[in-house]
């Protein structure tokens, strides 16, 4: 046989060979089983699978439906990452020492809850519990008098009147956010029901196997916060390289946005609301560098970071879901760390009465606070039932299934 006809055959061959090969790998793809294509059979059996069957001595199977995410939740995707301070300890607090963890993917507000989302929640509660359970849901707008300022005025004022109905809620308690993420959680599945022609008469258990119904609303724990307020995907290069971390939730060494590059603002603008000196809560009026507001702000004002939230530094403190203990970091898994109570750092071993299972974290600095507390890893803690001009929240979601569904 000539050369060229050799080199044609093996050619051919060759080629039928590939072609092959890439029709077995689409097969195999194709028979995939996700949660949103199961298969018409079992896997492990063969028998058939019953959809929507209203004979429930049948085996079914309910497919994972398109997934709808629930009102203002950013999606954030897990992985690996450091937490911790990055800054000097100036505060000598040692409690947050830098430690590498992972994080599963979650949701999270985009923003902080407001005045009107929880003016929404006051009066749809009313249809659901007593006047005396109301009074102790309401803010504590009293949060805002001070024997030696003015700012009373905000105690009549910032709640009530429109003109606030998107700036940051305030005067709300650890325990008080807590009742705000179960109502919406049982307010937001109520609405999807309506809007689905839900049958009334499901139970909350058939509506999750059939994925009908949104995970728990939650504060998000303190890892979580910290882990999206940093944003790290900003820096990322060339797949799982980083170039450098970050003291703020933005590029740069300072509270000004750096560069004219990905940013609603101009160069030099400041990229959050927080009290740049003593006495100084907003810079010089007509400052084309002014920081915005002297109290809290729209929660719209301020850039947001690389995963889409806003005022994760500045604006308002927010409460997290964790327990405080100087020693967490010692302490916590390195796959979703949380502390839930005060397991293997007992109150008993501190001599304050400022430490107990009753004390929470809060993070982010706010329009009262320097720079210094606006790093995603500084952390303070205050009695879940207490209330403040300078702390809010916002809420957590688990994001369910993987990325196949």
């Amino acid at each position: 046989m000539k050369l060229g006809n050799k080199l044609n055959v093996f050619t051919w061959v060759a080629t039928f060979f590939v072609a092959t090969m890439i029709l077995a790998s689409c097969g195999s793809q194709s028979n995939r089983r996700t949660a949103s294509n199961p298969g018409k059979v079992s896997a492990s059996t063969g028998a058939a699978f019953s959809f929507n069957d209203e004979d429930t001595t049948n085996f079914q199977v309910f497919r994972l439906p398109k997934e709808v995410v629930g009102p203002r939740l950013k999606f954030i995707q897990g992985g690996r990452a450091v937490l911790g301070s990055q800054e000097n300890d100036v505060m000598g607090f040692r409690d947050n020492t830098e430690r590498t963890v992972t994080i599963a993917s979650f949701f999270m507000d985009e923003t902080e809850v407001t005045n009107v989302d929880y003016k929404e929640f006051l009066h749809n509660m009313r249809t659901r519990v007593s006047a005396d359970s109301i009074l102790q849901l309401e803010p504590n707008e009293r949060v805002w008098e001070g024997t030696m300022s003015y700012n009373d005025v905000y105690s009549t004022y910032y709640f009530q009147y429109p003109g606030f109905n998107f700036y940051p809620v305030a005067g709300v308690s650890w325990t008080q956010a807590n009742v705000y993420c179960k109502w919406r959680t049982m307010y937001v599945n109520e609405v999807n029901r309506e809007k689905n022609n839900l049958d009334s008469a499901l139970t909350e258990n058939q509506l999750i196997q059939r994925g009908a119904v949104f995970p728990d609303y939650r504060l998000p724990n303190e890892a979580e916060w910290e882990f999206a307020a940093k944003a790290m995907i900003g820096t990322q290069y060339m797949d799982e390289n980083q170039e450098n971390g970050r003291i703020y939730p933005w590029d740069g060494r300072g509270p000004r946005n750096p560069y004219n590059i990905k940013r609603k603002s101009r160069q030099g603008d400041f990229l959050a609301n927080f009290k740049r000196g003593r006495g100084d809560y907003a810079g010089i009026s007509g400052s084309i560098h002014n920081d915005g507001e002297i109290i809290p702000t729209n929660v719209y004002d301020f850039p947001p970071n690389d995963y889409g939230l806003y005022n994760m530094a500045g604006n308002m403190n927010e409460w997290v879901q964790d327990v405080y203990r100087p020693l967490s970091f010692q302490d916590f898994d390195d796959l979703n760390p949380l502390r839930k109570d005060g397991i293997y750092d007992e109150e008993s071993t501190y001599n304050t009465t400022m430490i107990d299972d009753k004390f929470r974290v809060f993070k982010g600095g706010s329009w009262r606070d320097v720079a210094y507390w606006l790093a995603p890893g500084a952390r303070r803690f205050m009695h879940q039932d207490s209330a403040t001009n300078h702390i809010g929240f916002r809420c957590a979601m688990i994001a369910v299934g993987g990325k196949d569904r």
